[in-house]
């Protein structure tokens, strides 16, 4: 080996031996930070959920079974899945909408309406529950003539709907952006220039791109629209068997001091909320390098 070659190994060698210096520079740190953020996740998130499965059937499967089948607490299951079922689908048609034309298209107006999507990230949800309240309400704006007509919007089934559209709107074009805006207009205007339709163009190649991005989208507005609490409290008048969802069928039954059923129903909450964590984890680990490839591109 000549004395010639040894500065550029040196110089070559230098920046490996400083990455490896970065990511051990003290195991003690290493560990104290894992620690601290197991210690969290323990406090604060594995051992509330314990608790609310142990208080549920605290008082055996009878007693689990009776609140669950009981007819506010039923009521309370089917509006919530029916809200989810109708406001997930509508964000995501619109997220999609929203998305594709910020980041492929160019035109007046796109900061503000950037700035509208995050709105309700930056606005209260008992805020917002509150602004349809005074729209829609009986001495809202739009209450006489609602009135005139025999509709109802507030305190009603449409208020509710309402108001999870607007909470959950942001997450699946949030999600969507940012993928879109990385993979740029290149493989779109392959397939336009091969002939293809704008239509079919978006369903065969933009959609399959951003497929993980808008799954993730999903699970997080289906997590939020059938966990949603303050828009839906203000609008629903949390009328038992009619416009209670089954965060608000909690609140009221732990009011009551009805302990077993409030721990009862939300254990189905969190049991959704388990199933779209495995679901998520599963899909990432089964299509794992499908996914990092994606991301790559």
């Amino acid at each position: 080996m000549s004395d010639a070659s040894l500065p550029y190994q040196i110089e070559d060698l230098a920046p490996a031996r400083a990455a490896r210096r970065i990511k051990g520079e003290s195991r003690l740190v290493q560990f104290a930070l894992v620690g601290v953020s197991l210690t969290f996740l323990c406090l604060f998130l594995f051992l509330p959920l314990i608790s609310v499965f142990v208080e549920a059937g605290a008082r055996g499967w009878q007693a689990y079974r009776e609140a669950i089948l009981e007819p506010d607490a039923l009521a309370a299951i089917r509006l919530t899945l029916f809200i989810a079922a109708i406001a997930v689908p509508f964000n995501v048609i619109v997220g999609i909408a929203a998305a594709w034309a910020i980041a492929k298209f160019e035109f007046r107006g796109k900061s503000l309406l950037i700035s509208f999507i995050d709105l309700p990230f930056s606005v209260s949800p008992v805020i917002s529950g509150l602004v349809f309240v005074l729209l829609f309400g009986a001495q809202g704006y739009f209450g006489p003539w609602l009135a005139a007509n025999d509709l109802k919007i507030v305190f009603a089934v449409p208020g509710i709907l309402l108001a999870t559209i607007f909470v959950t709107f942001p997450f699946v074009a949030r999600e969507l952006i940012p993928h879109m805006q990385s993979l740029g207009s290149a493989d779109e205007e392959t397939a336009l220039t091969l002939g293809a339709s704008p239509w079919r163009t978006f369903f065969a190649v933009t959609l399959p791109n951003v497929k993980w991005s808008l799954f993730y989208g999903v699970l997080l507005c289906n997590a939020r629209a059938m966990g949603e609490f303050g828009a839906v409290a203000v609008v629903s008048g949390k009328i038992r068997g009619l416009t209670n969802t089954m965060p608000l069928h909690v609140e009221i039954l732990y009011n009551e001091y009805m302990g077993a059923a409030a721990f009862a129903v939300a254990s189905l909450l969190a049991g959704l909320a388990l199933v779209t964590l495995v679901l998520k984890t599963v899909l990432e680990w089964r299509f794992a390098d499908a996914i990092a490839a994606s991301r790559r591109h």
